[in-house]
């Protein structure tokens, strides 16, 4: 999964329209499908579209739900001492949630505790289903208020609770990071670090890095090797508030996956494919660094829509864009071999599980293993497509071995024409600078084997 550009508020409070009750329910709404297995990717869009949500409406549902869902473990463990039967039906269940875990944020709070408190027994009123739980709704909530020192240092022996994931994610961190799975966990409960990459054919960093400045608007520019487009704002704004970013001046980027196009070294004149291109960020990056013969290949229709766009907005030249799947050269390859390789490979995303707080929930341990099997398919189906002397960069935005190092020892001890060339290899969600977790891995292609 690709890193979006999303950055919901930390804050935020009801649409100034809406009362705050009804901004609930749809918070409520939104994490009830999560919780039976929707991405938020699609549950946004789809709820706004059936339910003709204002965009300020949408903004406070997705600020909620993201705040509800980074703080769920803490959430569930609240509702289970506070309640220790099940809650039905869901709907009761899902509000109940998305209370407790605005309730239970540190100081500053987005909303006064009796205001949420009211708001939230008004929102039980409001819906037939569950409007004879109103009671049981303010006295959960009260008792909540009332203790809240006492009982979050009840739920937070817990581990879920503590972290606000899964067991077995956490289990799995702790044992590929024993020095830094707590520090990473504990990132992921905060916003995401909103960056940009300034598009060099429109100018420098430094003559963008004035306009936010003469804008009012904070920002800092990183000194790392392969950053030099980057810039770090001190706090996240919507992308119409950004100076030029229509005209493409900028894109939104995490810095983490600003690395790719600089380690594939691209040149005039070359053929490359990216090979798992939507959204199309690493696609256009790469054309802003040189004149090639690009071909953005993705198997989702409907994200691949979204390359050419994008691509027109930063005024670059077009890329051939495929609807194809990767992993099946013999249905779209036409044999003229690629100088270079971009492999943004499907993941399990737990590098980006701060900017998309669904993934956490809606993984199960499984996944990563049959995501593993894609990539490990995906590498021996593009390998071969690579002319002699060429290079594949192999990406995941994973914090997990089995997609990273795991992946790269398989493929070198499959391929003795291939050899690794200096990349980043595992870089974990940090803050400074303020990161995604990614993992990179650099391949360059003999003209022979060795005997």
């Amino acid at each position: 999964m690709k890193s979006s550009a999303s950055n919901p508020k930390a804050g935020t409070t009801s649409s100034p329209e809406r009362a705050l009750h009804l901004d609930l329910l749809d918070a409520a709404s939104v994490v009830g499908c999560v919780l039976r297995g929707q991405s938020l990717a699609s549950v946004l869009p789809a709820l706004a579209a059936q339910q003709n949500w204002s965009a300020q409406r949408r903004a406070t549902a997705q600020a909620l739900s993201f705040q509800t869902l980074r703080a769920l473990g803490r959430a569930r463990a609240l509702l289970r001492a506070l309640q220790p039967r099940r809650i039905k039906p869901a709907q009761l269940e899902e509000l109940l949630l998305v209370a407790l875990a605005l309730l239970s944020l540190p100081e500053p709070r987005p909303y006064a505790d009796h205001t949420l408190v009211f708001e939230a027994v008004r929102a039980c009123a409001s819906q037939s289903r569950i409007r004879h739980a109103r009671g049981l709704v303010n006295a959960l909530l009260r008792r909540l208020q009332a203790q809240r020192e006492a009982l979050l240092l009840q739920v937070m022996q817990e581990p879920e609770a503590r972290y606000n994931h899964p067991q077995w994610w956490i289990d799995a961190c702790a044992r590929a990071w024993p020095k830094d799975w707590q520090a990473m966990l504990d990132l992921a409960g905060l916003p995401p670090p909103m960056s940009l990459r300034v598009n060099r054919r429109w100018g420098t960093r430094a003559s963008y890095l004035d306009r936010l400045h003469q804008a009012g608007v904070a920002a800092d520019a990183p000194a790392q090797p392969g950053l030099e487009q980057a810039l770090l704002l001190q706090r996240a704004l919507p992308v119409h508030e950004l100076p030029l970013f229509d005209e493409g001046a900028v894109s939104v980027q995490d810095i983490s996956a600003q690395r790719a196009a600089g380690l594939l070294d691209v040149q005039p004149g070359m053929r490359v494919l990216d090979a798992c291109a939507a959204p199309g960020g690493k696609t256009a990056h790469l054309l802003e660094l040189s004149d090639c013969r690009l071909l953005a290949l993705e198997r989702d229709a409907e994200r691949a829509a979204r390359i050419g766009p994008g691509l027109a907005r930063l005024r670059l030249p077009a890329a051939q864009v495929l609807v194809a799947d990767a992993a099946q050269p013999g249905q779209w390859w036409d044999g003229e071999a690629f100088d270079r390789i971009l492999l943004d490979a499907p993941c399990s995303a737990s590098g980006i599980s701060r900017r998309h707080p669904d993934i956490r929930w809606l993984r199960r341990p499984d996944d990563v293993a049959a995501l593993a099997a894609q990539q490990r398919t995906l590498l021996r189906a593009l390998w071969p497509l690579l002319r002699p002397g060429g290079r594949l960069l192999y990406a995941t935005c994973s914090i997990f071995p089995a997609e990273g190092s795991e992946r790269v020892q398989e493929f070198l001890s499959e391929h003795d024409d291939a050899v690794a060339l200096p990349a980043p290899g595992q870089i974990l969600p940090g803050t400074s600078p303020a990161r995604d977790g990614f993992f990179y891995a650099l391949f360059a292609k003999l003209a022979k084997a060795p005997a």
